[in-house]
């Protein structure tokens, strides 16, 4: 069988997420990877929220450019750490007046050498208070996180799976997930999630890995899963950029090809602000700019 000979004529939609850029020459990286993406016509780009809420204006300059500069449908990432409830409402309501109308709802990781996790005084404690404050604010669109692989500081998988079940009660509308690599094991947690009564589109993180010994550090920290097999495909090509990145453009359609047989039609992408490997997996799951005439 083709690799991918399933996937052309499966009409899936893709969301894509950049963070805010800290210099003038990261503004230009983020700004070219989203003219490069827009012509796909995602169904919502996301910005992401510091640590500690440390970039909150510009997380809210880049959503709100993205709006009027791009014509794109943004996504604001919002978290509980480091402000008050009602500096977290007076964003949120700045975000509705601007025509925002989609938050990310998290509760956001603490400022580095700040662990664990303690709730501001005053604020939002988890992000399940968050969203159910956001709903008492406006009828937001709400985004929440799902961890396929239980979160690093849950008590459990159960647990885990209990909260998220909490947040979709409380208006959240889907769920995305952390990245993952082995497809059953979103197979495996979707089920569950059933299961337990979650009903809403639960959308598949993809992250295609551009820098591998990046990406273990990192899983390790966010409780991911990185098989043998991946290392195995990266191994010798620390100085070879180019295969590199064929490579990672494989193993995320392959992954994309996998789920979308499974009958997955959303699929969100952690861009890292880098379009070239995102824009090509959509083009092999069928998703591309309109034919010019």
């Amino acid at each position: 069988m083709n690799l991918f000979e399933h996937i052309s004529p499966l009409k899936v939609s893709v969301s894509f997420e950049f963070f805010p850029p800290k210099t003038e020459a990261m503004g230009g990286q983020l700004w070219a990877c989203v003219q490069r993406l827009a012509p796909l016509a995602p169904s919502f780009v996301s910005v992401t929220y510091g640590a500690g809420g440390s970039t909150r204006e510009r997380t809210h300059d880049t959503v709100i450019r993205l709006k009027r500069e791009a014509g794109l449908t943004p996504a604001a990432h919002l978290t509980c750490v480091g402000a008050a409830q009602d500096e977290i409402d007076a964003v949120a309501r700045r975000y509705w007046e601007e025509g925002i109308r989609h938050i990310v709802a998290l509760r956001g990781d603490p400022p580095e050498g700040e662990t664990p996790y303690r709730p501001h005084p005053g604020g939002y404690p988890y992000a399940v208070d968050l969203v159910k404050g956001l709903m008492r604010i406006a009828d937001f669109d709400i985004s929440v996180a799902a961890y396929p692989e239980t979160h690093p500081e849950a008590k459990s998988a159960q647990a885990d799976l209990d909260n998220l079940k909490r947040k979709i009660d409380a208006g959240a509308k889907r769920a995305i997930t952390q990245y993952f690599f082995e497809v059953d094991v979103f197979r495996r947690f979707r089920d569950r999630a059933l299961k337990a009564g979650i009903t809403v589109p639960i959308v598949p993180g993809i992250l295609p890995v551009t820098n591998f010994a990046q990406v273990v550090k990192f899983s390790k920290a966010c409780n991911t899963s990185v098989p043998i097999w991946m290392a195995d495909l990266f191994t010798g090509l620390d100085a070879d950029p180019d295969t590199r990145r064929l490579v990672a453009a494989t193993v995320a359609a392959e992954q994309c090809r996998a789920l979308a047989q499974d009958g997955v039609e959303r699929f969100h992408f952690y861009t890292l602000n880098r379009a070239d490997l995102v824009f090509a997996i959509c083009h092999i799951l069928g998703v591309r700019p309109p034919k010019s005439e």
